[in-house]
């Protein structure tokens, strides 16, 4: 599969995994990375209680990423499209009303169930992406193997689930 060139919308739970394995320089040099300021936010919650190497300084993911501000006339907008995104997280909540009052391409990159459930219900399932996938596709294998839940396998797997689950409901 080509390099994708849309922007890369990813959730806290990609920018530690990234760190903890040390892809974070492979994954913001091949791909315009976007987040927003809840997840932000999140990366520097816990910051005292990990390894230097998982540390995040607030600084260089500024540097490397560029973070968006969601207002709650996003977040409204978001949950009168549906609903269901009140049950997720506030990173991915925010990540999900950023996304989805952009008019131009992008991809979703987080392994979060809830919310890939929301894109599959959104009919936006051909928007997200595993971490696997796009370290494949700039050619960056991890020295520390990344957890399955970030792997192309799992987040095929985690798709189908959640497809059957829905049974083609209509947003």
């Amino acid at each position: 599969m080509p390099r994708r060139t849309v922007p890369i919308l990813v959730d806290t739970n990609i920018i530690v995994e990234c760190h903890r394995t040390a892809c974070w320089n492979a994954l913001t040099g091949g791909y315009r990375i976007e987040t927003v300021e809840t997840c932000h936010t999140e990366t520097q919650t816990g910051f005292q209680r990990r390894r230097p190497e998982q540390q995040i300084t607030a600084d260089a993911l500024s540097r490397l990423a560029n973070v968006a501000a969601v207002t709650d006339v996003e977040r409204a907008a978001a949950a009168v499209r549906d609903p269901h995104i009140a049950v997720l997280d506030p990173g991915e909540r925010d990540l999900w009303a950023h996304a989805l009052t952009r008019t131009d391409a992008w991809v979703l990159c987080g392994p979060d169930k809830a919310s890939l459930r929301l894109g599959v219900r959104l009919g936006l399932r051909d928007r997200l992406v595993s971490l696997e996938e796009l370290l494949n596709d700039v050619g960056h294998r991890p020295r520390i193997p990344l957890r399955d839940n970030y792997s192309v396998r799992w987040l095929a797997e985690c798709l189908i689930e959640l497809v059957l689950l829905e049974g083609g409901k209509k947003p």
